[in-house]
This record gives C-alpha cells, structure tokens and sequence, in this order.
C-alpha cells in the first residue's frame, strides 16, 4: 500500500456560546496551521440544526480555505446529497476545485441529523436510497461529455451536462460509512472511496472489518475495485509531552460535549450524562476509540489500528473543542512532527545514516585529523621559514577530530 496519508475532519463540533463569526475564522485558521504542518487533507461537514455544527456549506467554507492554503486538499465531510439537487451540487464541486485549483474532494452522505431532515420534509427512510440515486447522477455529469435526461420523483435532469468540467481529470469522491452498509454500498457500486466515520467510538471500530467487507461484496457484485489505498477511517487525537497533562486537558471538554450534545441535545442511545472527564477520557483511550497520550503512544495506536482494520489508505483526526485552542494547535504540531514522519517512516533513514556514522566514528575522525594534519605539514614543508608554537600538530589533530558546531 502507498504511503499513509494524515488529515483533519472539522464537523464542526464547537460549544454554544462563542461568536459564530468567531468560531468561523478560527476554523480558517486551523485549516492554514494544518496546511504549513504538512497535512493532506482537511474534511469540513454540512448541518443545519443542533447548535453545535454551525457550517451550512462546506463547499462555501472551503472555497475561502482555498484563498489561505496552498497544498493541502479540501473535501466536503459531507454534503448530504439528499437536501440539494444533484445538478447544483456538482456545478459546486467543479466550481471548488478551479477555486483551490485542483484540490477539492467531494464527500458525501444521507445526511446524519434528523432534525435536518425533518426541516426540509425528508423522510428518514428515503435518505439513504436518494443518497445512491443521487451520487450515481453526480458521477455521470462530471465524467461524461453528453448530455443526458434523468427523471426522479424529487428531482429532474432534461438534456444536462456541465458546462465546466473539473480542474482534477479524476476528483477524488467518497462516501461517508457508519454502521449501515449504505455507505459501503454506495463505495462499491461506484468505485468510489470511504470515509469511516464510526471509526472513533468503540463499536465503530470493532465493526472496521465487517465493513470493508459489505463494501468488497457491493464492488464485485456491481463489477467495480474498490482500493484500500482510499479507506479513509476517522479518529480523534490529543498529543501532549505526557498521557496524564493529555487526558486532563481534554476532560472538561469532552465532559461538556458529552454532556450537552451528545445527551441533552441529540439524545444519543444509551447516551448518559458523567461527572469525570479524566475517567471518560481514560476509557476512551483504552478502548482504542481515542488517542490520548505521548507521540509514541499514538505510533503504537494507529499500527493496531492498522492491524484490526486489515489496512487503510488515511487516517482523519475528529477535530475537536475539548482543549483550549492553543492545546489543541500543539497537538497537531506533535502530530505532525513526532508521530506522522514515524508512521511514514520517515525517520528510517535518517537513523540508519546516523547508526552508520556512529559505527565508525573513531575512524572517520582519525582520517579526519590525519588528513588535516597532513595539509598542515605540507604548508610548513614549502614555507620553513615560518615559525609555529611548539606541539601545534597535535593541538591540530585533537581540535580538527573535536565535537564543535560549524560555522
């Protein structure tokens, strides 16, 4: 498998209570810092209702992080295709991707709030079958070069095609998997990629397996590959020097999203308030469902991930408020400096050359000295006539084979 790829996915999941003007143009200046950290994807969400998840349009969102970022890529995490056309929306995706010039990825999903569905008038029951419809129509328009009539019984297409195609001859697509096999059939039926988005709770992850299978059986009975390489599966992350000063910088955030979110507001199953966020914290992280600790202990995580999973091509951190903003930069900073050059082994080399040297240090530096101490000797055969302070040669060699800075 190709070189593991790292990225964020911003729902956003922000506390009410803060300026949304506010809360917007912080999020701007995360998707810049994880640009100049060297991370390949950042992944912004679509909600309506809630509270907490205040980015309506991913694709608007994401257009002004084009303007801020150079390199990293831009992906919806998700549009939920059954709230919009499916005409607007690919005219959207191929206007993003000349915006960021090439950089855009498109995600997609049902829709995972019901309280959004139920504002536009969309029965639960339909989102996942108009998902499918939906995307299938979308690929058409922006891989075909004739126009074609499609007709629906919410939407319709007479004589459509895209004026513009994409910037990118291959946009990268995904569809957001949970539980269900909605989103695996929908990767496998079209080819397309995946986003795990369960992956960051404990049933999520033990259902990793079970999931890239339902979405093999949809590829092979649609006569499509589906390519491990793009299985992106999410997780979420707090780094700090140490496991203990991680997991009590998160706890009173993770306690106050639990407890006002996840309980209060969405009503989650089985979802029940708890008074210590350290202990959450700490569960979460046993479980394998967090990452909270030391860069080495997240190296270890994310090679069990790898392991239980059976292989997959990116791992998403579940950017959250749990720590204040500037914890939560200094993690991605020892993510991205500590964690991911080991994952990609890109210290490998630069250890081996370091254990060559070590090796044979003594006789390197001997060649060295001698080498300078025979140009010295040289100097002072052709110039006798210049004095020298008794025993120089070998202050020489001893300075030459000495541990000093360079200039």
């Amino acid at each position: 498998m190709a070189r593991m790829k790292f990225g964020v996915f911003l729902a956003p999941h922000h506390p009410i209570g803060e300026h949304p003007t506010l809360q917007i143009r912080r999020d701007l200046d995360l998707a810049e810092a994880l640009d100049k950290l060297g991370y390949d994807e950042f992944w912004v969400g679509e909600h309506h209702s809630g509270g907490w998840e205040t980015i309506a349009s991913p694709e608007l969102f994401l257009a002004a992080a084009g303007e801020r970022t150079t390199r990293i890529m831009l992906g919806t995490g998700v549009v939920s295709l059954p709230y919009h056309h499916p005409f607007n929306v690919a005219q959207r995706m191929v206007q993003l991707d000349h915006l960021t010039r090439g950089r855009a990825m498109f995600g997609v999903g049902p829709g995972a709030l019901p309280s959004d569905a139920r504002t536009l008038g969309i029965d639960p029951a339909l989102q996942r079958d108009r998902m499918d419809e939906a995307l299938g129509v979308i690929i058409r328009l922006l891989r075909e070069d004739k126009p074609f009539t499609y007709k629906s019984d919410w939407f319709e297409l007479n004589d459509a095609m895209l004026q513009i195609k994409p910037l990118q001859e291959d946009m990268p697509i995904a569809a957001a998997s949970t539980l269900s096999p909605a989103g695996m059939k929908a990767a496998g039926k079209y080819g397309v990629g995946v986003i795990s988005v369960a992956s960051h709770t404990a049933d999520g992850l033990a259902a990793l397996p079970t999931q890239w299978g339902f979405g093999e059986t949809y590829a092979q009975e649609y006569g499509q590959v589906i390519d491990r390489k793009n299985w992106r599966v999410l997780s979420q992350w707090h780094i700090a020097p140490t496991k203990e000063q991680a997991l009590a910088e998160v706890a009173e955030g993770l306690k106050r999203w639990h407890n006002e979110y996840n309980v209060d507001i969405l009503g989650r199953p089985n979802a029940n308030h708890i008074e210590d966020g350290v202990a959450m914290a700490t569960a979460m992280d046993r479980s394998g469902a967090a990452m909270f600790g030391t860069p080495e202990e997240a190296v270890e995580k994310i090679a069990h991930l790898q392991e239980i999973s059976g292989g997959f091509g990116t791992l998403l951190g579940f950017a959250h408020d749990w720590a204040a903003p500037d914890q939560c930069l200094r993690s991605y900073e020892l993510f991205a400096r500590y964690v991911i050059p080991r994952v990609t082994r890109m210290i490998e080399p630069v250890q081996r050359s370091a254990d060559a040297v070590a090796e044979h240090k003594q006789e390197l530096m001997e060649k060295a000295g001698q080498a300078v101490l025979s140009a010295i000797r040289a100097h002072n055969a052709s110039h006798p006539r210049q004095q020298k302070p008794e025993g120089t040669d070998a202050g020489v060699v001893a300075y030459a084979t000495a541990d000093k800075p360079a200039n």
